[in-house]
């Protein structure tokens, strides 16, 4: 079934877009079953409620240090998941997004990351619902040291004091890391080694061999290196990978067009049912980032990513199933 793997990241950052209610019904309407939202937005969550669409809550950066405190997480909890389910069909919870303990502007962020990982975890555990809702975290690529090959993977020395206890807790807990994995940063900061068609799932032919295994497109690629950099960390074979962000500008930079951004989106799509070369076989639970271009982002290029325009009109003709 087309789409059933793939969600859609319902960014707000702009000052024309649709009401709550309005995007939920869009959502029904191209049957996509899944949203992340990047904090517990009242009016996103009332309108939820029994939509059917299951949920990827995000813990905002703004909050970690508070909910390093456990009655704090608590509240939070109570608040803003307990209050809504079930009738909100929460699945995750993504504590923080992109925190690095090596960039100047999250760095100060990170110590709180595991101890409101850790009390979130410990609020839904005492609800009974840690196996409905699973808490993590979501990283970005930069955390990788060294990503080509893909076996090779590695994080970067300096982060691994922060990622072993973070990835340790979410092996005892059985939850995936989520990783926001763009092939549209990789090509644009180095198109003379990474060819357009690699980035976009358009090569007709392997053009990476790693141990045996034939890579046809960067995004598995980036997602096997990152594999390795768990296993690497103690993760073992086990911990899974949520692609929490994916997607293609289609204006504002180097290679972004609608052509090259409808190309990403439909290839990834239909990609992710079939799992990577190191993971074979298994679908990748997948999250496209933007559900609207959001006028309020900054470079350029960060405005137009959006699968909609904010009248609601599909940008590209995408397939994401059957209906709920």
């Amino acid at each position: 079934m087309t789409g059933a793997q793939v969600g859609i990241c319902y960014g707000m950052m702009g000052n024309d877009l649709p009401p709550a209610t309005e995007v939920i019904a869009l959502y029904k309407q191209h049957n996509i079953k899944r949203m992340r939202l990047y904090d517990p937005n009242q009016a996103a969550l009332n309108a939820l409620r029994d939509s059917g669409i299951e949920v990827m809550l995000g813990v905002p950066n703004s909050d970690l240090q508070r909910l390093s405190n456990p009655s704090d997480a608590n509240s939070w909890v109570k608040n803003n998941v307990l209050n809504f389910w079930p009738s909100v069909r929460f699945r995750y919870i993504a504590v923080g997004n992109e925190i690095s303990p090596v960039n100047g502007g999250t760095s100060w962020m990170a110590p709180f990351v595991l101890p409101a990982l850790v009390n979130v975890f410990n609020a839904v555990r005492a609800a009974g619902l840690q196996d409905q809702i699973k808490v993590s975290i979501a990283v970005d690529m930069t955390l990788i040291g060294t990503s080509y090959p893909p076996s090779a993977g590695a994080f970067r020395g300096d982060v691994i004091s922060y990622l072993a206890p973070i990835v340790g807790h979410l092996s005892y807990a059985k939850t995936p890391l989520f990783a926001n994995i763009y092939t549209y940063f990789s090509y644009s900061d180095n198109p003379r080694d990474i060819s357009l068609p690699y980035a976009l799932f358009t090569s007709p032919s392997v053009l990476v061999w790693d141990s045996g295994r034939g890579y046809q497109n960067l995004f598995d690629a980036m997602l096997d290196s990152l594999y390795s950099a768990l296993e690497r960390l103690g993760g073992g074979n086990t911990l899974d990978v949520v692609v929490s962000e994916s997607g293609w500008p289609s204006a504002g930079g180097f290679g972004t067009t609608s052509d090259n951004a409808g190309t990403y989106l439909s290839n990834l799509i239909r990609h992710v049912e079939g799992g990577t070369p190191k993971r074979p076989g298994r679908a990748i639970e997948t999250y496209i980032f933007a559900m609207f271009d959001e006028n309020q982002k900054q470079p350029e290029l960060e405005k137009h990513f959006g699968a909609f325009s904010p009248n609601k009109q599909p940008k590209y003709n995408l397939n994401f199933g059957k209906k709920l």
